[in-house]
């Protein structure tokens, strides 16, 4: 009887430990370029879509950036836009398709693997991370001019309690 429980304390232990320690949360992580502080940590799976939105600095008009999350790394998929403007792609090339939704938008689809991605929090272009039901200003997490980067960790409990976490 002792026996048991002694082997169910240390299998409890064994347990507690791992689940505190061992990486296996898999997260969205939003740091500082310069810094690497964690900003915020989205909790995410593989395959799931998030969107970043923003003004175009020439046209001034809305761009929606579509990236997924693909185990280790984000993939971008596609970007939707309403017109052209100075480094929006204008036709399909080798690396990637443009084409004409029913809406009337242009959609400009990579599905381009990348291990991470920096983005420069504009002061007009109103940077905006839309991820599930949450829309969160890039500017609400760093300075307008500063960047940030994004990308997809594998963490342990601690962390993803200790950093600004959203499940």
């Amino acid at each position: 009887m002792r026996h048991r429980f002694a082997w169910s304390v240390i299998f409890a232990g064994f347990i507690g430990f791992w689940l505190l320690f061992l990486p296996f949360i898999t997260v969205l992580e939003i740091s500082d370029f310069k810094t690497q502080r964690k900003l915020q940590l989205f909790r995410v799976r593989s395959g799931e879509e998030f969107t970043i939105s923003f003004t175009h600095s020439v046209n001034r008009r809305p761009v929606y950036d579509t990236l997924r999350v693909e185990n280790d790394h984000l993939v971008i998929v596609r970007s939707r836009y309403d017109s052209f403007g100075a480094g929006m792609p204008e036709s399909s090339t080798g690396e990637g398709t443009l084409s004409i939704a029913k809406d009337g938008w242009l959609v400009w689809t990579v599905n381009q693997p990348i291990p991470y991605l920096t983005v420069r929090v504009g002061w007009t272009a109103e940077h905006t991370l839309h991820i599930r039901d949450r829309t969160i200003r890039l500017a609400e997490l760093a300075e307008p001019g500063s960047a940030v980067t994004m990308r997809v960790q594998n963490i342990n409990m601690i962390d993803f309690l200790k950093g600004r976490s959203v499940k």
